[in-house]
């Protein structure tokens, strides 16, 4: 039966529509095979395979379709009846038959719109903007990253050279044109700040209120780490004993979240101004990149099909792999998707106008959910109180440079002054020994105080430095 790379023609009648086929096919596929003789629901019926026919599939072929593909055509016989099979290659798309583009989706063949066109042309040259020489120098790039990238790749055995100097490096890398380091190696091992995350975490399900808003700018494994400590810092973690052995388990897979940030910036379009963004929502993580998703590709397709990655930045993919944050290439959203399908996480992956993103929803009744800042577990009318009371006060207090855990812990004790510090363990699911350490340093700032003794006692907020609401 048809698919997507293979087309089923009863004759070669229909050799016009089979060249419309064939250009559609290497639009998105690059490669696929015609049968001439076999009806598109499998039955075959046969096609004389002479070699002026065989002539005139090459020349139609060679005649119509731009840029030039050289086919194999061979005569086959199929269930005892001789066919003809064409078998194609290409990788220069756009590919145009009788002047007109075609993208393959199933197994039709559709004609792509100018605006389709021009983004596939766009991306045939954005492809190419990390090959591009950048005007930096040698003494813009950072050691110590490109050191420590040279250290990780040979561990992975990855690469078979050590670290000499910043030229070598980067020329075994083909990251040096004439003379220069390229965009790409601007982008992964300068250390000028080449590009920027914006990240923060909101109160409730949209953008009406934040919590906490930062902005990094580093090079790509600088943003790569500062990203994912982010994330880990404003996600809820439980404990679980495992052989009598405290192990801390995320709200969502650490592994899918790090699989989803080495994708956005590897498929990102850098020429874009937009900054890759991460919103922590009550309900959900988003974490989302500038630049088209692969024309006439689904994410679902990528998840549920071996197919070809599709580079828009080939030299930084390389690199990320030959350091192992890529473990095989076009498998990412496949290994996002089983990860968090395994750990009972619902994921989305949102083609957007200019744009990717993937969504982690957060689970309903998580240790964090249902509370202001997503670190404790508690009964709905107090969340609620808490709520409206750090919403009100959040940003003043982070302001005056408190934590946000130590803004958590004045809520908790502004709505219970009676909390001991084993019941912010087990609301925050952290070791007692963490909550002591903020207390701590809460009472050496003089912003709590402790009355009375340890089991009967209560706390204070002084009211001097901060004023309850």
């Amino acid at each position: 039966m048809e698919n997507e790379q293979l087309e089923l023609k009863k004759s070669t009648s229909e050799l016009k529509e089979a060249i419309i086929s064939i250009s559609a096919i290497l639009n998105k596929h690059r490669k696929g095979e015609i049968i001439f003789g076999v009806k598109n629901n499998g039955i075959v019926v046969g096609q004389k395979a002479s070699e002026a026919t065989l002539r005139e599939i090459s020349q139609a072929i060679a005649s119509n379709i731009e840029p030039k593909i050289y086919p194999s055509i061979k005569k086959e016989t199929i269930s005892s009846k001789e066919c003809i099979r064409v078998l194609f290659e290409g990788h220069e798309q756009p590919y145009f038959a009788y002047g007109r583009a075609y993208m393959r989706v199933a197994d039709e063949d559709r004609q792509l719109s100018a605006k389709e066109l021009e983004n596939i042309i766009l991306r045939k040259t954005a492809a190419k903007w990390d090959s591009k020489a950048e005007d930096i120098t040698l003494k813009d790039i950072n050691e110590s990253t490109l050191k420590e990238f040279v250290e990780r790749a040979n561990k992975a055995e990855r690469v078979k050279f050590r670290y000499t100097n910043k030229k070598q490096v980067l020329e075994k890398l083909n990251l040096i044109k004439d003379s220069k380091p390229t965009n790409a190696a601007k982008i992964l091992f300068s250390a000028s700040n080449p590009i920027e995350v914006q990240a923060a975490v909101f109160a409730g399900t949209d953008k009406t209120t934040f919590i906490d808003i930062q902005q990094f700018k580093g090079n790509l494994f600088e943003l790569l780490r500062l990203s994912e400590n982010y994330i880990k810092e404003h996600i809820n973690w439980r404990a679980k004993l495992i052989e009598r052995e405290r192990k801390e388990i995320p709200e969502v897979p650490i592994r899918a979240i790090t699989e989803t940030l080495v994708n956005s910036f590897c498929h990102r379009d850098y020429i874009a101004p937009e900054s890759n963004k991460i919103a922590i929502y009550k309900d959900r993580i988003e974490i989302w990149n500038p630049g088209d998703f692969p024309e006439g590709y689904s994410p679902q397709e990528f998840i549920q099909k071996e197919l070809p990655s599709i580079l828009r930045n080939p030299l930084i993919a390389n690199i990320l792999y030959l350091s192992a944050d890529i473990e095989k290439w076009g498998s990412g959203l496949k290994r996002i998707s089983e990860d968090c399908r395994a750990n009972k996480v619902k994921t989305e992956f949102k083609v957007m106008n200019y744009g990717f993103a993937v969504v982690f929803r957060r689970p309903k009744d998580g240790t964090v959910n249902g509370t202001v800042n997503g670190t404790v577990k508690s009964s709905e009318k107090s969340s609620e109180k808490i709520k409206k009371w750090y919403e009100k006060w959040y940003e003043k207090w982070y302001e005056k440079g408190f934590s946000k855990r130590e803004i958590w812990i004045i809520s908790q004790i502004d709505n219970n002054p009676n909390i001991s510090i084993q019941k912010l363990s087990e609301e925050a699911d952290i070791n007692p020994s963490a909550i002591q350490k903020q207390i701590d340093k809460l009472k050496i700032k003089k912003i709590i105080i402790r009355c009375g003794s340890a089991k009967g006692g209560y706390w204070k907020i002084n009211k001097a430095i901060i004023v309850s609401p």
